[in-house]
């Protein structure tokens, strides 16, 4: 079996292998695509395929949707000639379940795939497209940094900086030559489009908007485009930038589940890795769970996509879904199980799952010290969210995510995901010495930053931007030498006074002192982790 139009052509050895196939014709959809695109998506990769391009196959199979997808890659172009063209754009999902099964399905909603590269043909394709009447939206999954045009110094990148200078024809960075599509809109009658963010960031549609104004404003005052631009990107009647919130974890392709499809009998399942250290292959893994909020902001109409589980509605939901999620429903438990799991030697989450004594904390932390001030967006549940995440998402044994991978730039996510608990707190006049879980957690991390598991083995750290900052504090103390409280405060109070970190001063807030017992517990000798953990939830 090759997974190839050819191929499908014989779909009854394709379902006897049991995999759920296209249900409409596509050279047909190909040809109305080409005709009257709708959807643009710009970014090639894994969650795309397993999510967005999922989404149209079943408007397609259930007849709501006539054209597909063409699919833009700008950074990592490796994955268009690796992953679709040898596949004809056909790729396949493999949805690994919580309760141990599994689900194949052939997606065929891709209609082209193109390179977004303004020397190349493909680049004048994308013109045209972007010309038609017909076009609704763009969707993006480029990650945050795609949006962001300034390097480490805050100057403007050295790509950036020259687009700004040549303007619309050639541009070279990312968000340039998206811009530069959109001017190709302008120009052909300042057409109606939808462009939306779908990266899994806070505020997403506004740092897409940001980026495109920026460009939108400087060729205006630079002279190389039509003074009118910059009003057509600024009048959401014309271009509508919606926020939206995504969340479904799509690791890369899983060696157990290429094993599962050579098996069934297909051949060139390899996974390829691009030179940008991508890895990608004929299909893509992912959890069964899925959610996907969007602003309903389409000045030129949209997909039924309701009618697939996509949840439209205002902005303030939008942001209120995110909230819950990033500082409440999923993102603290993960970031709890990523600090303990390194310290206590796990390397998969849903190992993680099946310890009594991480449980608990998760628990705690979520269901205790979250919930009682969580947002709730109400259009969905902060308290089922939860428990599918502990009940159903975490444990999933197919899932391979480690917590290595979510330990990564944990300086990053603090203030987000337990600083505006804290302030909640606060701002409801609760006590914040009654918190237990997020100041272990707090506790950990510095814990964590020495290097040193529960068995008094080193361990090397995820890269983080701060990490060594912070271990200028942290490694004046040493594993089995118990410091009194005087001493760690003196040492830690300038960390904790860090809003920067934490999104709150720790010491003003009242909580900074119990952080300081908690490490102390934790630097107790070997075994102590598991001991405070055990302790503190008990509590």
């Amino acid at each position: 079996m090759y997974l190839t139009d050819n191929d499908l052509k014989d779909r009854l050895k394709w379902e006897k292998a049991g995999f759920t196939l296209p249900a409409y014709n596509r050279d047909l959809m190909k040809e109305k695509t080409k005709e009257n695109p709708s959807w643009v998506h710009f970014g090639a990769g894994n969650i795309f395929r397993a999510f967005h391009a999922v989404l149209a196959e079943k408007l397609l199979n259930e007849g709501f949707l006539d054209t597909g997808i063409v699919v833009a890659e700008g950074f990592d172009t490796e994955i268009i000639e690796k992953a679709y063209k040898p596949f004809d754009d056909l790729s396949i999902l493999v949805t690994l379940k919580s309760d141990g099964s599994v689900e194949k399905r052939v997606t065929g909603a891709v209609a082209s795939s193109l390179v977004l590269d303004s020397a190349l043909p493909d680049f004048e394709e994308l013109k045209e497209i972007f010309k038609k009447k017909s076009l609704k939206l763009a969707t993006f999954t480029i990650t945050e940094k795609g949006y962001k045009l300034t390097g480490a110094d805050e100057n403007y990148t050295g790509q950036v900086a020259a687009d700004f200078e040549a303007g619309p024809d050639k541009p070279v960075s990312y968000i340039g030559k998206v811009t530069a599509l959109l001017y190709e809109r302008f120009k052909a009658g300042a057409l109606p489009v939808a462009m939306v963010s779908t990266d899994n960031c806070s505020h997403n549609g506004e740092k897409l908007f940001t980026a495109v104004r920026t460009f939108a404003e400087k060729w205006t005052e630079k002279g190389v485009c039509e003074k009118g631009f910059i009003d057509y990107v600024t009048d959401e009647n014309k271009v509508s930038f919606p926020w939206s919130m995504i969340d479904k974890i799509t690791p890369r392709p899983d060696d157990s589940v290429r094993e599962i499809l050579c098996k069934d009998g297909l051949y060139d399942m390899e996974t390829r890795i691009t030179h940008f250290n991508t890895y990608v292959a004929p299909f893509v893994n992912a959890e069964e769970c899925e959610y996907l909020v969007i602003e309903d902001k389409f000045p030129n109409g949209r997909p039924e996509l309701e009618k697939v589980g996509v949840i439209f509605t205002n902005r303030d939901t939008v942001n209120k879904v995110e909230r819950m999620k990033v500082t409440t429903c999923l993102n603290p438990l993960h970031t709890a199980l990523a600090v303990y799991g390194c310290l206590l030697g796990f390397t998969r989450i849903s190992d993680e799952m099946k310890d009594a004594d991480l449980v608990n904390l998760i628990k705690r932390l979520g269901y205790v010290e979250g919930l009682p001030v969580v947002t709730d967006p109400g259009v969905l549940v902060p308290k089922e969210f939860i428990d599918t995440v502990v009940n159903v998402r975490l444990p999933n044994p197919f899932m391979p995510d480690t917590p290595q991978r979510i330990a990564t730039d944990t300086s990053q996510k603090l203030s987000i995901r337990f600083g505006e608990t804290i302030k909640c707190y606060i701002a409801a006049g609760r006590k914040v010495t009654e918190l237990t879980a997020i100041p272990l957690v707090l506790a950990g991390w510095l814990r964590y930053t020495m290097g040193i598991d529960d068995n008094g083995n080193e361990f090397t750290c995820s890269p983080d931007p701060l990490l060594n900052e912070v271990k200028n504090y942290t490694d004046r103390f040493s594993v089995g030498n118990v410091p009194d409280a005087k001493e760690v405060n003196t040492v830690l109070e300038p960390l904790y006074k860090k809003k920067e970190i934490y999104g709150i001063d720790l010491c003003e807030a009242g909580i900074s002192d119990k952080v300081t017992e908690y490490f102390i517990s934790l630097l107790r000798g070997k075994g102590m982790i598991r001991e405070t953990i055990k302790n503190v939830v008990s509590q």
